[in-house]
């Protein structure tokens, strides 16, 4: 099987679906004989902060001295991203020959499966089942795994035996699938709660907290709250982020570069779980020490999240697609550039709460730019247009991403702010052609 054929397998798999349910992902896994129940998994669930978290926790333990597996969704610069390695200061994503021997196992198991009635596997279950099979052949010490939607029915809920359960900020997303109110979302979410294992979630609304507890409790495990409270002196900079924060009755501070104020809960979040992460492996010879935390938190790098590109004029991209992120993406920019001229370049997914984003993010901008993100379920920037204009008075409809940098740039001063910001499927288109901009312009000169 080669490369190509093994893609191919894949996105074949998407006519099937985003199917919720845990049939088909236990079945596949089981006539793979249960590569998941040989990695210790480290489970995250919530609504946004899993990919900024898991690349703090993943950061603390490789400067620990441990080698740590990664699954995020969704990828913004490459497919291969979505499985990664980090060993020392390197990441490496899965190999195209991990995918093609990991889909060479699977794909006959599919049709196996079809014949004996079962459901075909989903993409996103392939690929949970290829991160298994790989992540374990590669002999990793930990696999920091993200829910790809909700939890409860969510194909990573396979796992029987997380060595620690982490839960990010919980808020409206996906109500389609989990439900139209908060607290139905997070008994969703919830779901991933398993017996005996620990669980820690930074603050919450008290009633996300309240069902959180519940079910900690009746899976007798253990419930931390990374309380954001307990932070003190902060002081930012687009640079780094420094914070007061107690660790073992002792106030030390911490430094990040990963930036907002929202990183800084995302940080302490991480804290505690190398805290859990002590006391759950203490008899295993594993060991995280007060100085791996410092220089993990220090480390941690995730592109795409307030990502400084460029300056004069500054250019920053985020991911921002929903109401809570759309929240912390003003908080950051109110942070940081009062008082300045700001120009948004944004596109979104059609299945998104748009118009709650534009409702927080529009009124800020002197100048609005839409665009059309490479994703069948975009939408329209026409419809995005109009939508802003009730925020805005400067819109202009760009289309595509090419039409909207050249706008972006045209309108541009040097002191002015360029934030692109929304679906995370145009960012990497974006910060290509971005880079073969800069990459003429250099050359000319």
């Amino acid at each position: 099987m080669t490369y190509k054929e093994a893609k191919e397998f894949i996105e074949e798999a998407n006519q099937y679906g985003s199917v919720l349910g845990l049939t088909s992902i236990t079945e596949l896994l089981k006539r793979l004989d249960n590569p998941q129940n040989h990695l210790k998994i480290i489970h995250i669930g919530g609504t946004n902060g899993k990919g900024s978290t898991g690349a703090f926790i993943t950061s603390i333990l490789t400067a620990a001295g441990y080698r740590v597996g990664r699954y995020i969704s969704p990828t913004v610069f490459s497919y291969r991203e979505k499985i990664q390695i980090s060993e020392g200061i390197n990441t490496y994503y899965i190999t195209k020959e991990g995918i093609q021997e990991a889909i060479k196992r699977i794909k006959p198991i599919c049709q196996e499966m079809v014949n004996d009635g079962y459901d075909h596997p989903t993409t996103f279950e392939i690929e949970t089942a290829m991160t298994f099979i790989y992540l374990l052949s590669q002999q990793v010490d930990f696999l920091v795994l993200e829910v790809g939607m909700g939890g409860r029915l969510d194909a990573t809920n396979v796992i029987a035996n997380p060595i620690c359960t982490v839960f990010t900020s919980i808020s409206m997303d996906h109500m389609q699938y989990l439900g139209d109110s908060l607290e139905k979302i997070a008994q969703e979410k919830a779901g991933i709660i398993k017996p005996k294992s620990p669980v820690i979630s930074c603050n919450q609304n008290s009633a996300v907290i309240k069902i959180l507890k519940d079910k900690a409790d009746e899976c007798k495990s253990s419930f931390i709250i990374a309380d954001f409270n307990n932070v003190h002196k902060v002081e930012y900079s687009l640079e780094e982020t420094r914070f007061i924060y107690p660790s073992n009755k002792e106030a030390k501070e911490y430094i990040i570069r990963l930036i907002g104020k929202h990183q800084v809960k995302n940080a302490i979040l991480a804290i505690e779980v190398a805290k859990v992460l002590n006391k759950v492996l203490n008899n295993h010879n594993y060991f995280i020490s007060d100085e791996a935390i410092l220089s993990g938190l220090y480390q941690a790098k995730w592109d795409g999240r307030f990502q400084v590109l460029d300056t004069k004029p500054y250019f920053i991209i985020d991911g921002a697609h929903n109401e809570e992120a759309a929240i912390n993406l003003r908080e950051t920019v109110e942070i940081y550039f009062t008082n300045k001229r700001l120009i948004f370049m944004i596109g979104v997914l059609e299945d998104k709460d748009y118009k709650s984003i534009l409702k927080i993010m529009a009124p800020l901008a002197d100048t609005i730019i839409t665009l059309t993100p490479e994703n069948y379920r975009a939408l329209a920037s026409d419809k995005l247009a109009n939508e802003a204009r009730l925020y805005c008075e400067r819109v202009f409809d760009c289309g595509n991403i090419e039409q909207a940098l050249e706008m972006a740039y045209a309108e541009a001063k040097a002191d002015n702010i360029i934030l692109a910001f929304g679906s995370l499927s145009f960012l990497g288109s974006l910060v290509k052609i971005l880079r073969m901009r800069k990459e003429k312009t250099y050359n000319k000169n």
